[in-house]
């Protein structure tokens, strides 16, 4: 079952035409969002997330298209797929309207959202095999239309064959001034004694949902110093630890870089305290 634009249906409705703005040219947003026990964790942050991304799109945001919108349809989805108080993964989509080429009939936009089964309730982190190396067949450019989820992916979807084929859990992105700024799949953070490096916005990362709480959560922690700064690939090697964010994994402690093991403390002792601003919040 999907949500088509309010409307509940089978998935097999085949709502998506060939001129589909999202499908041509990537011109299509999109939040994954967790939702635990009936609540859409950190539903606010992802809400004005997306609406600022649809303002810097031109997309044209319609009256009704508020929180408790976002948040209901949501939640109608996921009980009307048997999963009511389940751990489930939802994926909320906004498309232009088809028309146009690159530049559109109009701004008009439609939505629709995805829920899958998650295993876990609570963010977790395993002790598997976890290993990285840096992508640099192509760069991210920084600047504001990098830090958009957008269904633009290509990057990703080519760091993400390069890791397949050799052996590695996930890649490291580059911008075009060669600083390390994130994950394929989420925010990097940086660990080295008691100081806590995570690229700037500014660089071109995405704006993670999970960056921001895990940016809260370490500012109270005594005797840290953190830093929104760019990262060289140098400084990859002399890190204690390593570990991205991003909503539906929370934190992933990043185990080996090409022949540099690293540490989990840090990483496992923050896991809680985001669990709790997740279930609170």
């Amino acid at each position: 079952m999907i949500n088509y634009n309010g409307t509940i249906q089978p998935t097999d409705n085949k709502q998506l035409t060939f001129n589909n703005r999202g499908f041509k040219y990537g011109d299509a947003l999109f939040e994954t969002i967790r939702v635990i026990d009936g609540k859409v964790i950190f539903g606010e942050e992802h809400y004005l997330r997306l609406m600022a991304s649809m303002r810097i799109m031109r997309m044209e945001i319609p009256m009704e298209y508020t929180l408790e919108f976002f948040e209901s349809e949501i939640l109608r989805l996921v009980n009307a797929t048997g999963m009511k108080g389940k751990p489930v993964k939802v994926r909320f989509n906004v498309f232009r309207n088809d028309g146009g080429l690159y530049t559109p009939v109009n701004n008009d936009v439609t939505f629709y959202i995805q829920a899958t089964p998650l295993k876990n309730a609570f963010y977790i982190i395993t002790d598997d095999v976890y290993g990285v190396d840096i992508f640099k067949d192509f760069y991210q450019a920084p600047g504001l239309l990098s830090s958009l989820k957008t269904t633009n992916k290509a990057l990703q979807i080519i760091g993400g064959v390069y890791a397949k084929e050799n052996d590695l859990q996930n890649c490291l992105v580059l911008n075009t001034n060669k600083s390390v700024i994130e994950a394929l799949n989420g925010n990097l953070f940086l660990v080295k004694g008691t100081t806590i490096k995570t690229p700037p916005i500014a660089d071109g990362c995405l704006n993670g949902i999970v960056r921001k709480q895990v940016l809260k959560l370490l500012q109270k922690l005594e005797g840290y110093t953190v830093e929104e700064v760019s990262i060289s690939p140098f400084e990859l090697q002399k890190a204690d630890e390593l570990f991205i964010t991003n909503s539906v994994i929370g934190i992933q402690p990043i185990k080996k870089y090409r022949k540099k093991e690293f540490t989990t403390t840090f990483a496992k002792g923050l896991i809680g305290k985001l669990n709790a601003v997740a279930r609170l919040g």
